[in-house]
């Protein structure tokens, strides 16, 4: 089993979700995240004032699939999220080594 963590711009989060659930991903678990990368950041002037946001909005999607799906979770999420433009986000795979369901006791794949 691998964990597919990717960061996204947010206005993305609805076409990768609905791109997930048609490739079959039962469940995911999104958090609203800062940070920055190539990007750098930028700055805007707020009355009169010019302020530089370092951290910017992204959102981290998590999916635990089996080893199997991984690619296809990848592309799915790349066709989607993509912009051509700076700071399209980034994907990371995650081995995990096990699963339980806290409400069944079911362990590994089946848990997911």
């Amino acid at each position: 089993m691998k964990k597919v963590e990717a960061i996204i711009k947010p206005f993305k989060l609805d076409e990768v979700k609905d791109a997930l659930v048609e490739i079959g991903i039962g469940g995911m678990t999104v958090t609203e995240v800062r940070g920055f990368g190539q990007q750098k950041g930028h700055t805007e002037i707020y009355r009169g004032t010019e302020y530089v946001i370092d951290f910017l909005p992204k959102v981290k999607i998590e999916v635990i699939v089996k080893d199997e799906d991984v690619e296809k979770v990848v592309q799915a999420i790349i066709k989607t999220a993509q912009t051509g433009r700076v700071g399209d986000g980034k994907i990371f795979i995650i081995p995990i080594e096990d699963v339980i369901r806290i409400r069944t006791g079911e362990r590994g794949e089946q848990a997911i």
